[in-house]
């Protein structure tokens, strides 16, 4: 999962005098966030804690505001010219500076830098982290249960709801679901205590699995999500559907 390696590169950026603030894409800042305003709120502060909730990234301060940064499908942390992953599946791989959206420069002379071709992040001060549900790395197969019970929604567009469960996209969706040989369109709350089970070591399984491998399309399916394409598992055609708006392939032999 992208973020946790932006997590773990942000911890090079943690003790170091902030200098500096630019923001040449004002739009890219939200809930009411202004250039003027960051530089302001964060100048000669350090960041003391990288943390991470789901998709969202959030660097403390030393009595000051916390930042947090969003990704979206696009964005990537760069902290003194190191990228935290080498491929989006998303987002072009080149690196532009002036894909830059939002950067920290520091008195030493390094910056942490936000670089989003597709401008599909954004950067805000303080932000609610109690919208966030569990974080799907440590969920509990009791958090699992609470999320999904008694929802007639679709199992996949419930595992996206980072309201109930915080930091699955849709290839990590995808790919779960696969493994865990259960559909995606099925309702949410009609899962038996044994499926539940299965759901649960399997999305905490295949997270642990792309933080390892560096990024979400690096999945067992992934080759697979083309149109045409078959299960890597049973050789069947695999369907390809729009599942709460989001593009699913999934196997109807298998998956049940």
């Amino acid at each position: 999962m992208e973020v946790e390696a932006y997590r773990a590169l942000a911890e090079r950026a943690l003790g170091r005098t902030i200098a500096r603030v630019d923001a040449p894409d004002a739009w890219y800042l939200k809930r009411g966030l202004t250039p003027t305003a960051a530089r302001r709120a964060l100048g000669g502060h350090r960041f003391t804690a990288a943390r991470r909730i789901g998709k969202l990234l959030l660097l403390d301060t030393d009595r000051g505001p916390v930042l947090g940064l969003h990704f979206g499908m696009s964005g990537r942390l760069v902290v003194d010219g190191t990228a935290g992953v080498d491929r989006l599946m998303y987002s072009s791989d080149r690196a532009l500076d002036g894909w830059d959206r939002f950067a920290v420069r520091f008195a030493d002379g390094g910056d942490l830098r936000m670089r989003d071709p597709r401008r599909l992040g954004a950067v805000e001060l303080d932000p609610d982290e109690s919208r966030l549900g569990p974080d799907a790395l440590a969920l509990t197969p009791a958090e699992l249960r609470r999320a999904l019970t008694g929802s007639a929604a679709p199992l996949k567009t419930r595992l996206l709801d980072q309201s109930r469960l915080a930091g699955v996209g849709n290839l990590i969706a995808d790919e779960t679901l696969w493994r865990a040989g259960l559909a995606p369109t099925r309702p949410a709350g009609s899962l038996t205590p044994a499926e539940l089970r299965r759901l649960h070591h399997h999305l905490r399984r295949t997270i642990a699995d792309f933080i390892q491998r560096g990024g979400s399309h690096t999945g067992d399916l992934m080759a697979a999500r083309e149109p045409g394409a078959s299960c890597p598992r049973d050789g069947r055609p695999l369907l390809r559907e729009t599942v709460g708006t989001r593009t699913t392939y999934w196997c109807p032999y298998h998956q049940r």
